[in-house]
């Protein structure tokens, strides 16, 4: 199965403050905060919806196309993903703008405030997915995550007139995009990706029922943070995954894309979607132990024996065997 990954690419600048955001806010002043927090750490990292499930992928030996925008800073970024594996030929070289940058500052609790500046994601609008597939000899799947709003929609529409089945995974654009637009994004998906919040959000923003949306999409993936990942269709629960136990958290910043990653490998190599999604959850503990989104390089035995330990020892003979990890 040939994966065309859409998606942002970006500089990931991330900060840890000390305490707790909720200690700082004042309930009767929430319509006009003011606040600053003082730092105690800062780390720069490479990042983006797609590139970081590009990255993922690949350390689990699965080839995908990485689509997206980026300025003429991103000579060393892509090298890196080269170096990983990524394909990187159909990445957008924008002369006149920077890399998009994201800015996130997490607390004790792991809770986040981020911000998200998108220079050359702003022009992956430009992007001819049409022309992509012809010269790539056809993309069976494309994942379109959180890039800029006109580009996902584009990209959206080339997959459908193109026959190319749609990943719809909106994310954090969620809160950008108004219910129309969503909707556009999600009807006839073959999968949807969303966590909990973002579930409620797509019900509110489009007004469509939960019932509704899973009848227009094929399969709905719906991660849960601790308590797991839920997958529906609809007629009903076709596997409700729980979470490997993450005793090392030290960044919340990519678990999810890691588990999308996962996933889409699994199901590339013709995993049942439980097993795709045990992958996915142990791909998304390794980078949940890991500050950053690309800063681990995947140990095939230790992955392989946290897999066992999690969902037992045939869950991980069936991933080494399929994924050639052993």
């Amino acid at each position: 199965m040939r994966i065309a990954v859409a998606g942002s690419i970006a500089t990931d600048i991330l900060m840890t403050f000390p305490g707790r955001f909720k200690d700082q806010f004042l309930e009767e002043q929430m319509h006009k905060v003011s606040l600053s927090f003082l730092v105690d750490e800062l780390v720069v990292h490479r990042g983006g919806v797609g590139a970081n499930i590009c990255y993922g992928m690949a350390q689990l030996g699965q080839s995908s196309l990485l689509v997206g925008s980026v300025g003429a800073d991103f000579t060393e970024y892509g090298e890196a993903l080269a170096a990983a594996g990524v394909d990187i030929s159909h990445v957008r070289i924008c002369q006149n703008v920077h890399t998009a940058r994201f800015t996130c500052t997490t607390d004790l609790d792991a809770n986040q405030i981020a911000s998200f500046y998108t220079g050359a994601m702003a022009e992956s609008r430009e992007i001819d997915l049409s022309a992509i597939h012809a010269s790539t000899g056809g993309i069976d799947l494309v994942l379109v995550g959180a890039d800029d709003p006109d580009g996902m929609l584009r990209h959206t529409a080339l997959a459908k007139a193109n026959g190319i089945d749609v990943a719809a995974d909106p994310s954090q654009q969620l809160a950008r995009m108004d219910g129309e637009q969503i909707r556009e994004l999600i009807d006839g998906a073959t999968y949807l990706f969303s966590n909990e919040y973002e579930s409620g959000l797509m019900v509110q923003k489009t007004g469509w029922s939960h019932d509704e949306i899973l009848s227009r999409v094929g399969v709905r993936v719906t991660t849960h943070g601790g308590d797991g990942v839920v997958i529906e269709n609809s007629g009903g629960i076709l596997a409700k995954i729980p979470a490997v136990p993450t005793p090392g958290l030290v960044d919340p910043t990519g678990g999810g894309d890691a588990f999308r990653a996962g996933y889409l490998t699994g199901r590339a190599a013709g995993l049942d979607h439980e097993a795709a999604a045990q992958i996915g959850c142990t791909l998304a503990t390794t980078v949940l132990e890991t500050v950053g989104t690309q800063e681990y390089s995947l140990d095939r035995p230790a992955f392989l024996a946290r897999l066992a330990s999690a969902y037992g020892a045939d869950a991980s003979d069936t991933a080494a065997t399929t994924l050639k990890l052993s």
